[in-house]
């Protein structure tokens, strides 16, 4: 039987990089049945074992990083100096992930509490089995490993389907873990389009899906879970706001405001698309920030836009952001195919397509606020919640509101630093998902909690779980919670 294939093409050129198989639903199957196996063993080798696998997998992953920065060049088209900081923010959280699962995942000893005494209590996370991994285009190492890496290290085999435009990428990190673990293939890529990703998560020996894409495709995910009621992390994207008040270092917020929103083309779920400074400085931020941005040129300092279908959208933002507001820098014509040029544009209605959908794409909506706390409320007022940024040197402030904030991570005086440190959990609220990687969150994600309660000893005269009690041994407990429990705090 010939098996259906499809080209992964660099979007620069349109040049072939490679073909791979449509693996269809029978091949899912199969792979998870392996995986089932390679499950099995990987739980059974325990902790330290895996944490020697992991970590020589880390320095596996290192020695082939010149190559495998090249993959996701050739498949994204992103500058290789991008492709390489991806990679290297991956070996630190696939570093964090083997040395601490033992750690946060280990049996402990807990509380029982007074009504208790006689009891011994222990909690555990123990594997799920198998966790399937559906991963995105845009940062086709950093992100699926934020999954893969601490299901790994929580004990699970994983199946990966990586995306149809980086297949590349997901075949070579399944190569190189097969190095380090060559007994039991317990790091599975699978490729394919929409229906392989679809089998996976139908598979029913699937105990967990981590899900990065689109709001609408992981509503299609989430219901293919649902005919097993398998669990889902997800993580759908952003629209994340960028706040400058008052007191704020402009030069390095103008800096770091650019950045994150033109790094990787925009490409990226925790980039800047809205900016909110506050009316005092507005005019000396704006004049800082657009200086910076002339500066910057589409394949030079960012690679093109990676999926074909995402440059419409780009266009459709820009256009009607560019009749409605005011463009301070780029416009209309800044979409050069596969290009788009840097775009910034001021006063966009705060109901238009560019402040309210995700654009993907460099391009950034600026607002003037009268202040820090309106500036807040338009960033709370969206249906996405992945993350954000604060500017100001009061740091009382700035902690106020990132609690605020609504979304899963917020940065302070930097942009998207909360990605690079491996403790800290990733994921978002409202429209952009539920659910954490990375950090002790992010290993206890991939862990199902063991809670295991043994008697030491028999409770003299207050044995509360037989039939044969009577009303003096209810008597007893009443008493014993009113002392415990009754009396009111003043």
């Amino acid at each position: 039987m010939t098996t259906l294939t499809f080209d992964s093409l660099n979007p620069a050129t349109g040049q072939v990089v490679g073909s791979y198989p449509k693996q269809a639903a029978d091949a899912v199957h199969e792979a998870v049945g392996r995986a089932e196996e390679a499950a099995r063993w990987w739980a059974g080798i325990g902790h330290q074992e895996r944490r020697r696998r992991l970590l020589d997998y880390k320095a596996v992953v290192t020695r082939n990083l010149r190559e495998l920065a090249q993959v996701v060049h050739d498949e994204t088209g992103k500058p290789i100096a991008d492709a390489t900081l991806e990679i290297v923010l991956t070996i630190t959280h696939l570093d964090w992930a083997a040395r601490n699962a033992h750690k946060v995942l280990r049996p402990r000893r807990v509380s029982t509490g007074m009504i208790g005494m006689n009891m011994a209590a222990t909690l555990e996370y123990l594997p799920l089995g198998v966790v399937g991994v559906i991963g995105p285009w845009n940062y086709p190492v950093f992100t699926p490993m934020g999954s893969i890496a601490y299901a790994l290290a929580a004990g699970n085999a994983v199946v990966f389907k990586p995306s149809e435009l980086t297949p590349g990428v997901g075949v070579k990190l399944a190569e190189l873990f097969a190095e380090s673990v060559p007994e039991y293939p317990v790091l599975q890529t699978v490729t394919g389009l929409g229906e392989t990703g679809a089998a996976l998560a139908k598979d029913p020996r699937v105990k967990k899906i981590a899900f990065t894409g689109s709001y609408a495709t992981a509503k299609r995910v989430m219901a293919a879970c649902a005919e097993n009621l398998t669990p889902l992390v997800a993580e759908c994207g952003g629209k994340d706001a960028f706040i400058v008040d008052a007191d704020a270092d402009l030069d390095a917020a103008a800096d770091a405001c650019l950045w994150g929103a033109m790094s990787n083309a925009g490409q990226t779920c925790v980039g800047v698309e809205r900016v909110y400074v506050v009316d005092q400085v507005y005019e000396s931020f704006v004049g800082k920030l657009t200086s910076l941005a002339k500066e910057v040129k589409a394949g030079e300092h960012y690679g093109p836009i990676t999926m074909p279908g995402q440059l419409d959208i780009i266009k459709r933002h820009i256009d009607d952001a560019a009749k409605t507001g005011k463009t301070l820098v780029g416009g209309p014509d800044s979409v050069r195919v596969p290009y788009v040029e840097p775009v910034i544009i001021e006063d966009v209605p705060e109901d238009s397509p560019a402040v309210r959908e995700e654009t993907f794409g460099p391009t950034i909506t600026v607002r003037r606020t009268r202040d820090a706390q309106e500036a807040l409320e338009l960033a709370n007022a969206s249906a996405y919640g992945l993350a954000g940024t604060i500017f100001t040197k009061n740091s009382r402030r700035a902690m106020e509101l990132a609690r605020l904030m609504r979304s899963g991570m917020t940065a302070i005086n930097s942009v998207i630093s909360f990605a690079a440190i491996p403790s800290l959990p990733f994921g978002g609220v409202g429209e952009s998902g539920f659910g954490r990687i990375h950090g002790a969150d992010g290993l206890r994600e991939f862990a199902r909690p063991k809670a295991i309660s043994r008697q030491r000893f028999a409770m003299p005269g207050m044995n509360l779980t037989t039939f044969k009690k009577g009303e003096a041994e209810v008597e007893r407990l009443i008493r014993l919670v009113t002392f415990l429990h009754g009396r009111r705090k003043r």
